[in-house]
């Protein structure tokens, strides 16, 4: 029977080439819609975790109550022998220590008083040790100008801040800050480069530092604000990131203590888990949507085609055939038509191609 039906489908013109083409332009525009959102999705959430947040984040619970706020005076303290603890415990993650804080940042003339002042958000990291966070913030294709630091004491300053309080490469400046544990710190620092990465809330006032060098004008020898992990496959998994976060918390995590280190998964922080949720379920409704729309325009099309087809259901309805038997013989064109008109290489039943031929002959 299926013999039969696929033979009477193609040897008629008009049963199929105009259903195919719908067919393959809607496949073609919804996979274009869908695989951009999800690019875009995937694009956001490297650029989010890089920056900021990482694939899991392990800070204070304190600090997690204002994670906003990044109070570095309430950072992890000696954290080296639980850091290689973590280490082993997770090898799929790669883990990095950062700190982020705010500064005032001063600007000599030539006499040494200030000429110029303005408020910087700083992140320090592992320069120097290791060149894996430069490559993850891809601080070699931000620089704008100078060079990227080679010493203790040089650091790198956006470059709208750069311009705006006229400060050239190879600058003397002074980051003011409070340490750890109130006091006020100043430390000379060397602008190597400058950098532009694209977001406007780093480009308009951002200093890179090394975490070395930032550990000691904060006062915070072997500490760190924030933990960062990265899964090694450079891609965030919401389930292993799940998992790992609610072991992390059990085995580690104290309620009792403020100061206790606790796992923020990517999508705990701010409003990201908000904006994935909403992403996902957007990008559902508007396939469902937009396979009922195509699957109206496929029933109209089949409405005229059937206009042709009187004769042809009178004759199987009068020598004895159900009309049961006719409507699935009916949606079995269409899952051939279906078929005809997916992606090469997409699975039959899984992909938008069948589902807009059924819910056309459903209608």
């Amino acid at each position: 029977m299926f013999k039969f039906l696929l033979k009477g489908v193609f040897r008629d013109r008009h049963r199929w080439l105009f259903p195919v083409l719908i067919v393959m332009f809607a496949v073609a525009l919804l996979i274009f819609t869908f695989s951009f959102l999800e690019g875009y999705k995937g694009s956001y959430i490297r650029q989010t975790a890089r920056f900021n947040t990482g694939h899991l984040k392990v800070v204070s619970r304190a600090y997690a109550e204002m994670l906003d706020l990044k109070p570095y005076d309430l950072a992890l303290l000696d954290i080296s022998e639980e850091l290689q603890e973590y280490k082993q415990r997770y090898p799929q993650l790669d883990w990095v220590e950062r700190i982020n804080f705010g500064a005032l940042l001063d600007v000599p003339d030539a006499e040494g008083e200030t000429r110029v002042q303005g408020e910087v958000i700083g992140f320090a990291i592992d320069l120097f040790t290791d060149d894996t966070e430069s490559k993850r913030l891809q601080l070699a294709s931000a620089l704008k100008s100078g060079k990227l630091p080679a010493a203790q004491r040089e650091i790198l300053l956006s470059a709208i801040a750069a311009e705006k309080l006229e400060i050239q490469v190879g600058d003397t400046i002074t980051l003011i800050g409070s340490t750890v544990f109130g006091a006020m710190s100043m430390q000379n620092f060397l602008v190597s480069g400058t950098v532009e990465f694209g977001i406007l809330s780093l480009d308009q006032g951002a200093v890179v530092a090394d975490l070395n060098d930032i550990r000691m004008m904060l006062d915070m020898e072997d500490s760190a604000g924030e933990i960062l992990a990265f899964f090694k496959s450079g891609e965030y998994e919401r389930r292993e990131a799940t998992r790992i976060a609610n072991d992390f918390n059990a085995r580690y995590s104290d309620p009792e203590d403020e100061f206790s280190p606790q796992m923020l998964r990517l999508s705990d922080q701010g409003n990201i888990g908000y904006i994935l949720t909403m992403l996902d379920y957007s990008v559902l409704w508007m396939s469902i949507g937009f396979i009922l729309v195509l699957g109206i325009v496929l029933w109209n099309a089949g409405l005229l085609n059937s206009i042709r087809r009187y004769g042809e259901f009178g004759v199987r309805l009068a020598i004895g055939e159900s009309k049961r038997r006719v409507y699935w013989s009916l949606l079995t064109e269409a899952i051939i038509v279906g078929h005809r008109g997916r992606i090469p290489g997409e699975s039959s039943w899984a992909r938008p191609s069948v589902c807009i031929s059924i819910t056309s002959a459903w209608i």
